[in-house]
């Protein structure tokens, strides 16, 4: 089984940070859980998923790897059907930062049995980030990486407050800059050559719309190079 580098690393941190019993929300293919198994630090999985096509590989997936007794599959919108205690650690990766925000919303019956939880937004990064402080949550880590030539985060997120001095720090990720995440920098320097490359292309164009564009493009342009000086120590 092969798992790619960003649902490699989901597993590990959760593996890593879990006392035995996790949830997989969106399980899909189930292959999470059951590398979680084989990791030989989690004793038992709830892989949870909202369609039955799905449900029914995974459930096909844990047979075949002999792991019925360690990994229960459940239908399930979100976290709603996962009982308070059955699992310490929840995963949820691969969905917008709207809808997992809808979940962690939703799941607030298990709010004080679950301990971790490791997330992963495709998209809405800053409105995600936002959400999570408002839901009354904490990011304690965050990792970056490039996966098949898509950047991915990966969140390491617990009940607690937290807040931002500057919203770049939403943006990008106070603790990816904090650290100085090479990942992070090298997506930074891509967006700002994308950027002021666009703008030039703007600038050409001459029209209403065009010139809109690039005023909100100057201001995005500002606050990604507020983040790169940021990650560089630069004041």
């Amino acid at each position: 089984m092969r798992l790619s580098d960003r649902l490699e690393r989901i597993a590990a941190k959760a593996a890593e940070v879990t006392e035995g019993y996790v949830a997989d929300v969106g399980t899909d293919h189930g292959f999470v859980p059951i590398r979680l198994i084989e990791s030989g630090k989690v004793k038992h999985v709830v892989a949870m998923d909202v369609r039955k096509g799905p449900l029914e590989r995974a459930c096909e997936h844990v047979g075949e790897y002999h792991m019925e007794d360690q990994i229960e599959t459940r239908l399930s919108d979100g976290l709603k059907e996962l009982k308070p205690g059955e699992a310490d650690t929840v995963i949820i990766a691969g969905m917008g930062g709207e809808l997992m925000l809808r979940i962690l919303r939703d799941g607030a019956h298990v709010r004080n049995s679950v301990k971790h939880y490791i997330l992963s937004p495709q998209s809405e990064l800053s409105v995600f980030r936002h959400g999570l402080e408002e839901l009354g949550f904490s990011i304690v880590e965050e990792e970056m990486l490039l996966d098949e030539g898509k950047y991915y985060v990966i969140l390491h997120v617990s009940p607690g407050t937290m807040h931002y001095e500057h919203e770049y720090e939403y943006r990008y990720g106070a603790d990816l800059i904090r650290k100085q995440d090479p990942v992070l920098k090298e997506f930074l320097e891509r967006e700002l050559a994308q950027g002021e490359e666009l703008l030039a292309h703007l600038g050409r164009s001459g029209t209403d719309g065009a010139r809109k564009r690039a005023e909100s493009l100057i201001n995005e342009l500002e606050e990604t190079k507020e983040a790169y000086h940021a990650l560089q120590g630069i004041d």
